[in-house]
């Protein structure tokens, strides 16, 4: 199947409604990862909201340093550079699980802290990194969204677990105009998190898959068991204990645990 969707600079930029986000886009053919070439990126301030894509990547990372998977030209992996971020860890990482699941579109859900799922599989990783700089936070958005993978690319162990876009809408999605999207949704949940943080939370409630349901954390290498009976902008995951009490687990060193 051919692809005609190849990431360029000039079509992610052309009609790109955006003032902040993207207002510079560096596309790499290969890189070991969109992440570190932001990090480079980070020491002159002005290149808050520069969006770097690869369409491949050698070394991408996930959470709990796990490997991030993705062939030639399959996914959309990319990292935007926040170097005037006004907003803490937590707020930051719920705008952007929304953002990302309002870029793909129905029926995208949020998994907290950081995957986002179409139809019970992860279709979309975020991994946050944020580098003190002088008297601010420098903050590093890693996205990687499965949009051309099939069924058969994927390795035994994630086929259970993982999916892209092509697989569950049956068509095939452009990149290029999911690239305008995910830049855009950007910017918007990002405004509003600054303006109204409540509406990022109502949004997350609507998309969390976990409100309401039980849920296995591993918090600093400690389980816990209960009931998500919300989110807190500041202190991360709301569970009220199978033990009793309510606790907050914020996103940093908190982990879901697979179910067995």
């Amino acid at each position: 199947m051919p692809k005609s969707d190849t990431l360029d600079p000039d079509k992610i930029k052309a009609n790109l409604n955006t003032k902040r986000i993207g207002k510079k886009i560096l596309v790499y053919s290969s890189t070991s990862s969109t992440n570190d070439i932001a990090a480079e990126y980070a020491k002159n301030k002005k290149n808050d909201g520069l969006a770097v894509f690869a369409e491949q990547q050698t070394a991408g990372r996930g959470r709990t340093g796990a490997k991030w998977l993705s062939g030639q030209a399959d996914s959309i992996l990319c990292s935007i550079l926040l170097t005037k971020a006004k907003l803490n860890a937590e707020l930051l990482s719920l705008a952007c699980a929304v953002a990302v699941a309002d870029a793909i579109g129905k029926p995208a859900k949020i998994k907290w802290p950081n995957d986002i799922i179409l139809n019970g599989k992860k279709v979309a990783g975020i991994l946050l990194e944020s580098k003190a700089k002088d008297d601010t936070t420098v903050y590093i958005i890693g996205i990687g969204i499965n949009c051309h993978q099939q069924e058969s690319d994927f390795p035994t162990e994630l086929k259970q677990i993982a999916t892209s876009i092509d697989i569950e809408s049956q068509t095939v999605c452009d990149r290029i105009s999911l690239a305008k999207r995910l830049l855009t949704s950007i910017e918007h949940w990002l405004e509003i998190a600054e303006q109204i943080p409540e509406k990022v939370i109502e949004r997350w409630n609507k998309l969390s898959t976990q409100l309401g349901h039980r849920v296995m954390l591993l918090y600093n290498r400690r389980k816990f068991t209960g009931t998500c009976i919300g989110i807190d902008p500041q202190k991360g995951l709301v569970l009220q204990l199978d033990t009793g009490g309510v606790r907050m687990f914020d996103a940093v060193h908190t982990t879901i645990a697979k179910h067995h």
